[in-house]
């Protein structure tokens, strides 16, 4: 569990506290995790595996928030820790997962030993505000070069490989996905997609990789 962004800064003690509440369950590619309209009392750990987080637009489009996967932006719920609450969104396994769960009544019997606890799974929850105003900022934009090179590079820590050639982007995402995680038509995606591998700064390989060449070039699009 130290190897969970989310729970990294507690110490061994702290750690064994929390994983007696701790309850361990298996995802299927595809299986929904939880739905819109969910009691949300559980904090959610992605601990193997890639998950998406989603909602229905009044179209009826799903709009992609994020991915949660095992390297940093890992976790959902810590606020319903706090206070329980109904999801407003969707979870979705993408890839054959492992999620760790803690329920509010364990949680709030774990605190009450110590209280500590809390502050510190509070800043990793400041750090996730901070993520998704990024997200804000990339899906608001109108430069869609800007859309679609920002969410290349988000997906570097999640699905990146370093490689003598560039960053591997090995990745479970469609170009459908990709285009409901930006907001942009996945006509437009494959599009951009394509006009950035004719220009020599990404390489599309089969429609599940793509290699970035040009790293300082996908960030001049955004800066």
């Amino acid at each position: 569990m130290k190897q969970i962004p989310l729970l990294s800064s507690l110490d061994h003690d702290q750690l064994i506290e929390i994983s007696k509440g701790t309850v361990k369950t298996k995802y299927k590619k595809g299986e929904i995790i939880f739905s819109q309209g969910d009691k949300a009392r559980k904090l959610y750990i992605v601990c193997s595996g890639k998950v998406k987080i989603f909602r229905y637009t009044p179209d009826g489009k799903e709009g992609i928030l994020y991915i949660l996967s095992p390297n940093d932006f890992n976790f959902i719920g810590a606020f319903n820790l706090l206070k329980e609450d109904r999801f407003d969104f969707y979870a979705k396994a993408i890839e054959d997962s492992v999620i760790c769960t803690l329920d509010k009544k364990d949680f709030d019997a774990i605190i009450i030993k110590n209280p500590e606890i809390t502050l510190k799974i509070l800043e990793k929850a400041y750090d996730r505000i901070n993520k998704v105003e990024s997200l804000v900022d990339r899906l608001t934009t109108n430069n869609i070069d800007a859309k679609i090179a920002g969410l290349l590079l988000s997906l570097i820590k999640d699905f990146g490989i370093e490689t003598d050639d560039g960053i591997l982007l090995n990745m479970t995402m469609s170009r459908e996905e990709m285009g409901n995680y930006t907001g942009v038509a996945r006509e437009t995606v494959s599009r951009k997609l394509k006009e950035m591998h004719d220009k020599d700064i990404i390489a599309l390989i089969g429609n599940k990789k793509i290699l970035i060449k040009n790293i300082e070039k996908l960030r001049s699009f955004i800066n």
